[in-house]
């Protein structure tokens, strides 16, 4: 096994590489002055199974293709065979056609990834798990949550509420309360499937006097993540935190998170951030021992 960091990946490549143990060979890349990109192995990757590390977030189509000719090449080459370790997964949030008419975007990044030849990928927390699971492509979805309440616990917010920002997330605060044994509740959110945006509501949630994270799979802009702290800091939570496994921040996300009371924004290395302190390459590397 040889571990291929890719250009958007190369430290976390670098890190899964460490823990199994096994050599990494990154590409060469470089982006051509009209925005086309360029992808080239600098040593024989024929007869290896080589795993190819490269995240998805924004530039998420410059990404995209540079996942899409390293794949492709790794193939032409000869490996023996090819695993995508995609931790943070582009356009699976368009499932299914909630407005007639609409393209399905991961069905059509998938069959992009089969058309090359991918029977393998792992990812990291998914916005559609059970639709990668069905795609004819043998997928892992891991999860960070744990990773990222052990952050807390060793922080010493053992007995933190976990908090899910909305229905779909309960999962995740349930992971979570594993870890901190502080119990878990969920906000209510309702999504405008027009304007996309998303309205929080408290619900019955008892919080007065006690430290929250609220636990998420991805930050874009922030603005679903701004109301729920500035919910709960009316309810009368001592301190809100906030905890994401894809920080991806667009804007000035974090900022206006953190000036709605947040205390602090903690994300995983899917996406290198400045708030990025938790790395996914641990449970990464167990996977790959697994395959």
């Amino acid at each position: 096994m040889i571990v291929v960091p890719g250009p958007a990946s190369h430290d976390l490549g670098f890190k899964i590489a460490n823990l199994l143990g096994v050599k990494a060979v990154p590409v060469e890349s470089k982006i051509f002055p009209d925005g086309e990109s360029y992808v080239r192995f600098t040593e024989s990757v024929k007869d290896r199974h080589v795993v190819i590390v490269q995240t998805t977030s924004p530039p998420q189509d410059t990404r995209l293709i540079q996942l899409f000719l390293m794949a492709d090449a790794a193939h032409a080459l000869g490996a023996k065979n090819i695993t995508l370790v995609t931790p943070y997964f582009a356009y699976s949030r368009q499932d299914k056609s909630f407005i007639e008419g609409e393209a399905v975007s991961v069905k059509t990044i998938i069959d992009l990834l089969k058309a090359i030849g991918v029977k393998k990928l792992i990812t990291v927390n998914p916005h559609s798990p059970k639709f990668l699971e069905k795609t004819g492509i043998k997928t892992m979805n891991l999860s960070a949550i744990s990773l990222l309440a052990q952050y807390f616990k060793d922080k010493g917010l053992s007995g933190a509420l976990a908090v899910a920002p909305g229905k779909r997330a309960t999962v995740m605060a349930v992971e979570a309360e594993r870890v901190l044994k502080g119990g878990c509740d969920c906000l209510k959110t309702k999504r405008d499937l027009v304007t996309g945006r998303v309205s929080v509501e408290a619900g019955k949630l008892d919080v007065k006097g006690r430290n929250v994270i609220v636990f998420d799979d991805i930050i874009s802009t922030g603005g679903t993540m701004v109301e729920a702290v500035r919910i709960l800091k009316n309810l009368g939570a001592k301190k809100v935190y906030v905890a994401c496994v894809h920080a991806l921040l667009i804007g000035n996300a974090d900022k206006k998170i953190l000036k709605s009371g947040a205390k602090k924004i903690v994300g995983t290395d899917t996406v290198p951030s400045p708030v990025s302190v938790v790395s996914v390459a641990p449970i990464i590397a167990d996977a790959l021992r697994r395959k």
